[in-house]
């Protein structure tokens, strides 16, 4: 079924006006670059450094958690590899597939921002790491539940990350 959406997206979505679009939001969130540089811009402002301090925090345990630890140990081949005629747009890439680490990082971070800051910026962050995560399954590099994997694991690590850091601070005061 996994395979049969891939092929759809790729076969009746993908065009040559939204092919530079979701190649430029999933390059955005290589390495986590967008939501660090967004993360941090959050700490100058001193009502906001809170949320990006919590940010930062999430990003680096779904860092840890989707990178270093489940995708070495499920070790999932990329969809490209397996499903016969499944291209790329952004090349080989050179980890596993499952959860996406981008959508993880995505979500660790904008669900974080979400709750923190007023929903004038929340939701336009929060639609762009469905973004995020979509624009995985239309450069073809990941299954729809390696996304939605990402995107379960990353919201469990803000919420608590954000959970964490509120009690923390209510305690202190």
């Amino acid at each position: 079924m996994e395979a049969d959406i891939l092929l759809w997206i790729q076969n009746n979505i993908r065009n040559e006006v939204l092919t530079p679009i979701f190649k430029f939001i999933t390059t955005l969130g290589n390495a986590g670059v967008i939501w660090i540089v967004l993360s941090a811009g959050l700490l100058i402002p001193k009502k906001t450094r809170r949320v990006g301090v919590l940010a930062l925090v999430s990003l680096f345990f779904s860092a840890l958690i989707d990178n270093v630890i489940l995708k070495n140990v499920v070790a999932r081949t990329r969809p490209y590899d397996v499903i016969e005629g499944l291209t790329s747009l952004v090349g080989v890439q050179k980890d596993y597939s499952f959860p996406s680490g981008h959508t993880g990082s995505a979500f660790a971070a904008a669900v974080v921002m979400f709750l923190g800051l007023p929903k004038k910026y929340g939701i336009p962050i929060l639609v762009f790491a469905c973004l995020m995560g979509l624009s995985r399954l239309y450069v073809g590099v990941h299954y729809p539940s390696d996304v939605l994997g990402g995107a379960l694991i990353g919201t469990g690590i803000a919420l608590f990350t954000y959970w964490f850091g509120t009690v923390r601070i209510e305690q202190k005061a």
